[in-house]
């Protein structure tokens, strides 16, 4: 050490300062730069010792009051780092040895001063050495506290094994987070390791081991460990063969890493993927598949094959009794037997997941049928490898109607997500099972009467047509009879058509019972009803009254009131009267319809009926025509002021005279006109041709007479009735253009809350309303003093009898003085003797008309009885 370095600072032990000066100067002989300081007590060697910073103590072993062993202990206690040397001129070789055990650093003798030098510059070189070494091993030991702290805070265990011994070598604390178990536990038990292994998972680990072990082939595997609490972890476990330089195998250093997350994250990854997948299936099939039975199997298939689901079921609840039947099962609950299942909350069957679900309207789980609550027939499930359960309902119109029901082999399967998904999927199948309901619903009411739920008309064309087919294979008659219920809108007047609809359900149910069931009968619509019958006309000629007495005798009982129905029967049998449905069915309507004409109860076709039915459309047919090119005209009769034999007015009467030049009957054209509706618009031409008539004799200076039109059913019961007066009067409504109407007895007392309020309008118009045929039908006097009337008509019927019959005498005087209580004219028709003219004179009535006095004349014979104004 040169003079150019730090200088030394040395403490001396010393109680001769002499010797202590020696010491110094050869230190500095020897070219050292020396700072020292001399002690000889305790207290002053406590006090150098303090000092911050010492290189060196030189110690005498013998001294009068401090002992330099005690030195040695002080200094070893209070600075061990720093070296201690004795300088002494009496240790001995034992004295020696034992300084050197204490702790001192070297030795000198006094009388050898000339080493002193070359030990202090030894003793500080190692000492030197020993600080670098202390230094680097407090880094080394810093590191592996970082390492350790590091190692600490990882998530993962590392480990490395000895080979070929494979004894563990090393296992990172973190084996407790992962196995539950502490390093130390597989340093004690080499076995511990693989027994943790999931058993089921344990021969796969350990055949990858050894695979890395014997032919260094890669380990990374994935497995299941079981904690002490029971808990699955799953775990990737990768290792690799650590070799020497001479390329020999030393150890394996590997891995684990707790990947459970990860796991369940795949898997349910992959469940979403399924259950997307089973979505996608399902979905196409219900665009694929239009029929339920058909669409519940495929539905199961798809959850089984696509979803791959243990199994799969559609149950449907039986809307009155709650109990639900097996549509389809799929999977390993097929053919396996169950508990029963029920919607209803008050018996143990519908305590389950089905129950819930059909009282809930929502989703309801097992999602470990092992552990959780209420799981009804555990073991049966458990055996077939089941370890949760959903179950979806299934509604349509907004009511559960059943549910479907997936089976899962995994625990927790059904979770927030899959959930979603399923209960969306369930929402679309519902909607496919409501459109195949709304579907079903258009086919029924198509085929069906939607009152009576008895077939209409296009199914009994359909089942006639295969009844006449397979009557014609098999050689034998097959009889179609059609029913006209009678008077059934008296019904619906007096009680209220929901009455009416009522009996109608009730002869449904009773023609279902009697005439072989609904196949055979049907509602064509109205009062109108049919029934197939397999048999001939003449086997049921011999049975028709019998039988009809049994069906149409009994009261129909509805809501209290009992009711009579009566029907006229029009029948067609084939082969007889007609060779195929068509050809059948027209017939019988052929003879339903004479029935009607004739009063006959029923009548079995025969060729004249077509005839006379050919003859009708014929003359339907012409008289079309005949209002569609204004052909159809009008004569007028005179009405006669009884005292004065003077006009006062005529009634408009409908004539038409054929293409071939004859006239025919009104008797047998107008009610053509009433059945074909052609009476609109010929009524409407009345009424605008009387009003021209009535305004041209005006123009013409003459004095016109108003002239009375009659009005049918049909144009009073329409709801424009008011405004198709008005329009045929065209712009002459300031008198009502000079047009009364006539309105018979009958079809005013029908509706007369509505029929009042027309007529009043149109007496705003003008018009005067006449009261046709009065005493034929049922007026009531209260409604009588109400209608906006201002003539009566007695009915010819009365008037013919009025001189030979007194009742007929009694009842023409009663409704003239009715009349004149209710201030209205009176006319008496069909005059046709002098001597009913004097009784009517006498019976104070005011007008008459009829053959005594005047025909029905046309328009330019009329003009010449017609007085100037």
């Amino acid at each position: 050490m040169t003079m150019s370095g730090d200088p030394i600072r040395v403490v001396l032990v010393e109680d001769n300062l002499a010797d202590a000066e020696l010491e110094v100067r050869e230190l500095k002989r020897a070219g050292l730069r020396v700072e020292h300081r001399v002690v000889d007590t305790e207290g002053d060697f406590r006090l150098a010792l303090a000092e911050s910073h010492l290189d060196v103590i030189l110690s005498d072993f013998s001294m009068p009051g401090f002992d330099g062993m005690a030195a040695l202990a002080l200094s070893r206690e209070l600075r061990p780092e720093t070296p201690f040397i004795f300088v002494s001129g009496t240790l001995g070789e034992d004295y020696a040895i034992r300084a050197l055990k204490n702790g001192a650093t070297d030795y000198v003798l006094k009388s050898n001063l000339v080493r002193l030098s070359a030990a202090v510059e030894r003793a500080l070189a190692d000492a030197k050495e020993r600080a670098e070494r202390r230094g680097v091993e407090a880094e080394l030991l810093g590191a592996r506290k970082r390492l350790a702290e590091i190692m600490n805070s990882l998530p993962d265990m590392y480990w490395s094994v000895e080979l070929p011994s494979e004894r563990i070598l090393y296992i990172s604390p973190n084996s407790a987070g992962i196995f539950g178990r502490a390093p130390e536990e597989f340093l004690r038990d080499a076995d511990l390791w693989n027994e943790a292994v999931h058993a089921e998972d344990r021969a796969r680990m350990l055949e990858a081991w050894k695979k890395l072990v014997l032919k260094d082939l890669p380990f990374d595997i994935e497995y299941r460990l079981v904690r002490p609490d029971g808990r699955i972890v799953w775990v990737n476990d990768r290792g690799h063969v650590v070799r020497s330089v001479a390329g020999v195998p030393e150890r394996v250093d590997g891995v684990v890493r707790d990947i459970t997350e990860q796991v369940e994250h795949r898997r349910r990854i992959a469940r979403l993927s399924r259950i997307r997948e089973l979505s996608s299936s399902i979905n196409q099939a219900l665009v694929r598949v239009r029929e339920r039975q058909g669409l519940f199997e495929e539905i199961c298939r798809i959850a089984v094959h696509v979803g791959r689901f243990k199994g799969a079921h559609v149950g449907l609840a039986d809307p009155q009794s709650g109990d639900v039947r097996w549509a389809c099962r799929t999977g390993v609950i097929r053919g396996q037997g169950e508990l029963p299942v029920s919607a209803r909350e008050d018996v143990e069957a519908g305590q389950g997941l089905v129950g819930r679900a059909l009282r809930s309207a929502q989703p309801q789980m097992w999602n470990d049928v092992e552990h959780d609550a209420g799981v009804r027939n555990r073991e049966h499930f458990l055996a077939l490898g089941i370890a949760a359960i959903g179950t979806f309902p299934l509604s349509v119109e907004g009511k559960p109607i059943g549910v479907f029901s997936l089976h899962a082999g995994e625990r927790e399967f059904f979770d927030q997500e899959e959930v979603a998904l399923l209960q969306e999927l369930a929402a679309n199948v519902s909607f496919a099972l409501e459109l195949m309901n709304k579907q079903e619903r258009i086919a029924y009411l198509a085929h069906h009467d939607a009152l009576t739920g008895l077939p209409n008309r296009v199914l009994f064309d359909e089942r006639l047509k295969q009844a006449v087919e397979d009557a014609r294979s098999a050689g034998r008659p097959v009889t179609l009879a059609l029913f006209d219920l009678e008077r059934f809108k008296g019904i619906n007047d007096a009680l209220g058509p929901h009455i009416g609809d009522r009996v109608l359900q009730a002869l449904a149910r009773r023609m279902e019972s009697t005439r072989g069931g609904i196949e055979r009968i049907a509602r064509l619509g109205g009062n109108v009803f049919a029934s197939i019958l397999p048999e001939s006309a003449d086997e049921l000629e011999r049975r028709l009254e019998p039988d009809l007495a049994r069906f149409f005798g009994p009261a129909f009982e509805v809501e209290g009131q009992e009711i009579r129905l009566s029907a006229k029967l029009g029948i067609a049998s084939f082969p007889r009267d007609g060779a195929d449905a068509a050809s059948l069915f027209r017939n019988a309507e052929a003879s339903l319809k004479h029935a009607k004409e004739t009063g006959e109860r029923f009548l079995f076709y025969a060729p004249h009926i077509n005839a006379r039915a050919a003859e009708q459309r014929e003359l339907e047919n012409r008289l079309r025509k005949a209002v569609e090119q204004r052909e159809l005209f009008l004569h007028y009769q005179p009405k006669l002021d009884l005292a004065s034999r003077k006009i006062v007015g005529l009634e408009a009467l409908m004539r038409w005279q054929a293409p071939e030049g004859g006239l025919v009957s009104p008797v047998k054209f107008i009610p053509v006109l009433e059945q074909t509706g052609l009476i609109l618009e010929a009524g409407r031409q009345a009424i605008a041709a009387a009003s021209l008539l009535y305004r041209s004799w005006q123009a013409r200076g003459l004095d016109a007479p108003r002239i009375a039109v009659n009005v049918s059913a049909l144009q009073l019961r329409r709801r424009s009735f008011v405004e198709d007066v008005r329009m045929a009067l065209g712009s002459a409504v300031a008198d009502g253009g000079g047009v009364d109407l006539e309105i018979t007895e009958s079809l005013l007392m029908s509706e007369v809350e509505e029929s009042i309020s027309k007529l009043r309008d149109l007496r705003t118009l003008g018009l005067r309303v006449a009261l046709d045929d009065f005493g034929t039908g049922y007026s009531s006097l209260a409604y009588l003093s109400k209608l906006p009337l201002d003539t009566l008509k007695i009915d010819r019927g009365f008037v013919r009898g009025l001189t030979a019959n007194a009742d007929d005498t009694s009842i023409v005087s009663t409704i003239i003085s009715l009349a004149q209580s209710l201030r209205l004219k009176v006319v008496a028709e069909g005059v046709e003797t002098e001597e009913q003219a004097q009784l009517l004179r006498l019976l104070r009535c005011d007008q008459v008309q009829g053959f005594l006095f005047s025909p029905p004349l046309p328009p330019e014979r009329l003009e010449a009885l017609l007085k100037p104004l």
